[in-house]
């Protein structure tokens, strides 16, 4: 067993009045998806913050062993959720990352993710580059692969902002909102970004594109490199104090959660699309949506933003369509972020749990507010050959008009 001696002075980023928020009562295990799998404490919320309150007391050898459990939390959150002592574990888990990736021996897998984090992701341009390149392969039949098991989405032309960066609203203008293009989004499901701007157009929003926008840091700040997430929101933070603004949109949980927590500057104007538009309204639908549909909680979202009516409510308002509710639908699909690619057994095992409760549904369309969500339930449906139709609540409500 590799071991390296622990010193408290080594977990300077885990706070201790956040570690001592947790009083170890267990009511947070039903909802983990690790512990649910496989029912160890040390896959648990209150397992995870034991060990990591031990290596910041330096009263427990740090070892590669152990580190596996952090590795293995999915940060969904779910745990907050059911915490009656209100823990934070999401910011917990967060600094614990960081924390273990600098004490731990550093793995080629660990390093590519970083550096593909910090150097292709947090850069617009080389982003973008990406995804031409892989949007040429997909046309060449050459690859579509994005991970043990998991498969990209066909990649069509990147999502632009409309010339001059603002989308006038659609009839009389009654709010000037910012839209965050952010990084994944723009490449990977465009025709969400679409649907999306459109119904804020519906809405009487004119919508403004922050020029220079970069990566939130989510992804960053989610895997451990939080220097990295501060750098990233500083630039963006700079950016959107220069910007006038009723509100910013987020159609992504991910970013919606972690914009919310970590900009103060934005505190109370950071809005989810689906919160943004069961508040301003949106005019009558002009068709029908003949379809069944579902709704997966994006964990982001449900538990860290704390939205669970408003996407349910839009869906039921949508004229001809039959809502069902899925069992565990706030309960994790296993994608979160770069998880499926680091952990793809734990995320498959999560995964194919979530497939019973979404066949059972009998649904015809699956509707969701998160890109990872998206692409973790398309690969587990198409490993069932399921027909059932992934796609962005915006393109279910936007069925309607």
């Amino acid at each position: 067993m590799d071991t390296v001696e622990s010193k408290p002075s080594r977990f300077l980023h885990l706070s201790d009045d956040d570690l001592a928020k947790c009083v170890h009562c267990g009511l947070c295990l039903d909802a983990c998806p690790t512990f649910r799998v496989t029912g160890l404490e040390t896959e648990s919320p209150r397992g995870r913050i034991f060990l990591m309150t031990q290596w910041k007391r330096g009263t427990m050898p740090f070892d590669e062993e152990q580190v596996r459990h952090i590795d293995l939390c999915l940060g969904c959150r779910t745990c907050e959720g059911v915490c009656p002592s209100a823990v934070p574990y999401g910011r917990i888990i967060e600094a614990g990352r960081a924390d273990v990736e600098a004490a731990r021996k550093p793995s080629m897998k660990r390093w590519l993710s970083r550096t593909a984090l910090r150097e292709v992701v947090a850069h617009p341009q080389r982003l973008n580059a990406l995804g031409y390149v892989t949007r040429v392969a997909q046309n060449l039949g050459l690859t579509s692969v994005a991970g043990p098991g998991r498969q990209l989405p066909p990649l069509g032309p990147r999502f632009q902002a409309p010339p001059g960066n603002v989308a006038p609203a659609i009839g009389k203008r009654k709010h000037r909102v910012a839209f965050l293009v952010g990084c994944v989004m723009p490449i990977m499901y465009p025709q969400s970004h679409a649907a999306a701007v459109k119904l804020l157009q519906l809405a009487g929003c004119e919508v403004w594109f922050p020029e220079g926008e970069r990566c939130c840091g989510a992804l960053l700040a989610h895997n451990g490199d939080i220097e990295g997430a501060e750098q990233l929101r500083e630039v963006n933070t700079r950016m959107y104090e220069a910007g006038d603004f009723d509100a910013l949109i987020i159609d992504s949980a991910g970013c919606g959660a972690h914009l919310k927590d970590f900009y103060p500057a934005l505190k109370g104007r950071v809005k989810d699309l689906s919160e943004w538009l069961a508040v301003v309204g949106l005019p009558e639908p002009k068709h029908e949506v003949k379809v069944r549909v579902t709704y997966q909680d994006a964990c982001h979202l449900v538990h860290a933003q704390k939205v669970r009516k408003p996407p349910r409510d839009l869906i039921r308002t949508l004229p001809g369509v039959d809502f069902v509710e899925m069992r565990h639908a706030d309960i994790c699909c296993g994608a979160a972020g770069l998880y499926s690619t680091l952990e793809s057994d734990m995320s498959n095992k999560i995964l194919q749990q979530k497939m019973e409760d979404l066949m059972r549904t009998n649904a015809d369309v699956v509707s969701v507010a998160n890109p990872g969500c998206q692409m973790q339930l398309q690969t587990g449906l198409r490993s069932h050959g399921s027909t059932m139709v992934v796609e962005h609540l915006a393109e279910t409500i936007a069925r309607a008009y």
